[in-house]
């Protein structure tokens, strides 16, 4: 049997380890980048580099997009020369981007007015999760979408939830980045309270991980922090959009993330002082230079 032919919209820190990962698995693929040069990388692999969204989507089975922001997924599925517009009929759109449950809900809207299957999918993980082919799916949308495009959704990850209706994928992920943005920046403060209190770094840091405290994540943006090695896992601007999302989403329901609001300040503060485009545990950094009166 045929594989299906993908088009692929975005190939950032995320988009490009997934596009590798589809040509690996052997599906036919359009790439569209807003800058072409990264979409030009994959042409050797056997992608075809497209012009426009459009472009990209003409003549695909299943479509995915891989975005920074409701602005930028806006603009791609729905601008001038967007991919929604051109898809084919009984084509298949997932948006796996970290977008807002409100944007999501429009998305869905255009696609059933032009009679088009929609799956809301944003991915965890982050640069060596995408590369590897390792990346967890959090799908909201009909289940018949869903076994239709998880071929190609297996050739880029580990697990593949089905959550529910469309726009439940977008509401965990914002829990879960709301949760991890939190950690991050506590423990950019707590780091930057143990270099100055005259602990040994390593000994307290090792009972931390160890301990209550301790997580994967705690472990992974600790040695980044001390070593400062801040080489892009994740965009520490895309935190700081998140969170932002996080919140307004929550209080949708009602609730007010007031860590979230308190995190979004440490992550702002890193932007101001041109962080945003290293990882996010740069955090730090402003943490480690404020002096408080």
């Amino acid at each position: 049997m045929a594989k299906q032919s993908v088009a692929l919209l975005g190939l950032g820190t995320m988009g490009s380890g997934m596009a590798a990962n589809l040509l690996k698995a052997g599906f036919p693929l359009a790439v569209w980048n807003r800058s072409r040069a990264k979409a030009e990388a994959f042409a050797a692999q056997g992608a075809r580099v497209a012009a426009t969204p459009a472009d990209a989507a003409r003549g695909a089975n299943v479509v995915v997009s891989m975005l920074a922001d409701d602005a930028a997924s806006r603009a791609v599925w729905l601008g001038a020369d967007g991919a929604l517009a051109a898809a084919e009929e009984g084509a298949v759109l997932v948006e796996a981007s970290t977008v807002t449950p409100t944007w999501i809900a429009e998305l869905e809207a255009a696609a059933r007015a032009r009679g088009l299957d929609f799956l809301d999918a944003p991915v965890t993980g982050s640069r060596a999760q995408a590369a590897c082919g390792q990346l967890s799916f959090l799908v909201g949308g009909p289940s018949e979408a869903l076994e239709e495009v998880r071929p190609v959704l297996e050739a880029m990850s580990k697990e593949i939830l089905s959550l529910g209706p469309v726009g439940s994928g977008a509401k965990l992920k914002l829990i879960n980045n709301f949760l991890c943005g939190v950690q991050v920046a506590s423990l950019a403060e707590g780091i930057a309270w143990i270099e100055r209190s005259g602990l040994d770094r390593e000994q307290a840091l090792a009972f931390l991980k160890s301990g209550a405290p301790g997580s994967p994540l705690l472990g992974n943006l600790s040695a980044r922090m001390t070593s400062r090695d801040y080489a892009v896992n994740f965009l520490l601007k895309l935190m700081s959009k998140d969170l932002l999302y996080a919140g307004k989403a929550a209080a949708e329901s009602g609730l007010e993330l007031t860590t979230a609001a308190n995190a979004r300040m440490l992550f702002e503060q890193a932007v101001a002082q041109g962080y945003g485009d290293e990882d996010m545990s740069a955090v730090i950094e402003p943490v480690r230079a404020a002096r408080k009166e």
